[in-house]
């Protein structure tokens, strides 16, 4: 199943799309490109837009897609890609172009090392970035350090995309959030366990505009910050 041959641990890319006609084979196509052993698991969830179109005419050669039949949520995405993962490494990719997969080798090298459990791509780390929308930017802050006041921790970028784990920490958690409240979600859950080895590593970001198709609202963050603290204190 791999895509791109190579040594080392086999990882599992989960793509989450919903409606990104624009950009979902150029992704593919840069993750396919990787130096890493790897296979990719696209989770169509309900588009409407033509991707689903597009992904047939991709799907196979280390490539598979998964379907939901409407829209449920990157959170539903998500575990359905999990689920599917063989991989002994799994990693969270959006599908628009705002994260670069040519970074996956770095993240994945703490792990591969066996120095981190879980690596985490910072935005805030000093490599390229796109100018930030300021209140995204200013929210995206809040969370984190909400996220480091609660769970006594360090985080830069508690909201990033490219969360990558070794395969036994996401088999311990059962994803309840269905809409983007999943990364503060997954990110409690793993700080609350308390024997998970996390690691930060800079990626860069090419942050799109609403203009562009970027789908996160303020009303997420509302949704985060009660996720948060409702996962500190109970599963």
């Amino acid at each position: 199943m791999s895509t791109t041959g190579g040594d080392g641990l086999f990882l599992s890319v989960i793509i989450p799309s919903y409606n990104e006609r624009d950009t979902i084979a150029e992704i593919v196509r840069r993750v396919r490109a990787v130096p890493l052993n790897l296979e990719i698991i696209v989770v169509d969830d309900g588009s409407d837009d033509g991707t689903s179109e597009i992904l047939a005419g991709i799907e196979g050669d280390g490539v598979r897609v998964l379907r939901h039949p409407e829209n449920r949520g990157k959170g539903a995405a998500l575990a359905t890609g999990f689920a599917a993962a063989a991989g002994e490494v799994i990693v969270i990719q959006d599908a628009d172009l705002e994260y670069d997969p040519a970074e996956l080798p770095e993240l994945m090298a703490p792990i591969e090392k066996g120095m981190a459990d879980v690596v985490y791509g910072s935005r805030f780390g000093g490599k390229p970035q796109r100018v930030h929308m300021f209140w995204h930017k200013m929210g995206n802050r809040l969370l984190t350090f909400l996220t480091n006041l609660l769970f006594n921790c360090t985080l830069t970028d508690m909201e990033t995309c490219y969360k990558m784990f070794r395969r036994e920490v996401i088999e311990g958690i059962v994803i309840r959030s269905r809409r983007f409240d999943v990364e503060p979600e997954l990110t409690a859950k793993i700080l609350r366990a308390k024997k998970w080895r996390v690691y930060e590593i800079p990626v860069s970001y090419y942050g799109r505009n609403y203009g562009e198709g970027k789908k996160i609202t303020w009303r997420d963050g509302f949704a985060a910050i009660w996720t948060l603290i409702r996962y500190r204190f109970r599963d």
